[in-house]
């Protein structure tokens, strides 16, 4: 059976599980955060979510594991048949990932502590995001799914990318980032109400109080003595 290792907060991690989920693939969780050395034993870089396969490998990099999990279990797919469609599913995935989610983190500390980020960061967020968008107006059909008539990887890739836009992004710099594009908010909310959606949402909540006492244990070990 395969095993997750990460946690629940993570976007990353609920990216991988919802995949998994949504393929009926049997797994089991591991619950283990960044800054643990038992990690690297997984994840070479020491970052969630990392699995470990039937046959005891370890794979790190959530775009890794989604695309070993579809090949290595293709009976529910993921992505289309098509080479040129499978291309731009990932397309998508990877801008969502570089124009959306990578920027929008930057504003995570801020978030957790309750406090403004300074104005030369919002602002360098802001031009990324005004880069990403107008790709996936371009991009995106909302037919009814991202990518066209099928759910596919990179319906399930952009809804957790959409929490940290939602929850950072759009809290921080007073932006409805989502209304930018046309079809997002409703597709959004779509994916939200989805049986899998709703019980990932369950883990993230039950788990944010172990969370952060986590991130307050590594702010308390990082201060001077």
């Amino acid at each position: 059976m395969i095993t997750l290792h990460g946690f629940p907060t993570s976007n990353y991690y609920n990216i991988v599980k919802h995949a998994l989920l949504y393929k009926e693939i049997p797994f089991q969780e591991h619950l283990i955060f960044t800054d643990n050395d038992k990690l690297l034993a997984v994840s070479p870089v020491g970052k969630v979510p990392a699995i470990t396969t039937d046959e005891g490998v370890t794979l790190s990099e959530s775009s890794v594991i989604c695309d070993f999990i579809e090949e290595a279990y293709p009976d529910i797919p993921l992505y289309p048949e098509s080479a040129t469609e499978r291309a731009i599913v990932r397309q998508i995935m990877k801008i969502a990932e570089l124009y959306f989610e990578l920027p929008s983190r930057r504003l995570i500390p801020y978030v957790f502590s309750g406090t403004q980020a300074p104005d030369t960061l919002k602002q360098e967020v802001r031009q990324v995001l005004a880069r990403g968008i107008p790709a996936l107006n371009q991009l995106c059909q909302f037919s009814p799914w991202i990518a066209g008539k099928a759910l596919t990887m990179a319906d399930i890739y952009m809804h957790y990318v959409n929490v940290v836009v939602i929850g950072c992004a759009s809290t921080q710099l007073d932006w409805d980032v989502l209304a930018e594009i046309p079809g997002m908010k409703e597709w959004n909310k779509t994916m939200t109400q989805s049986d899998i959606a709703q019980k990932i949402e369950a883990d993230r909540v039950a788990n944010m109080p172990e969370f952060m006492t986590h991130i307050k244990a590594q702010i308390q070990a990082a201060q001077p003595k």
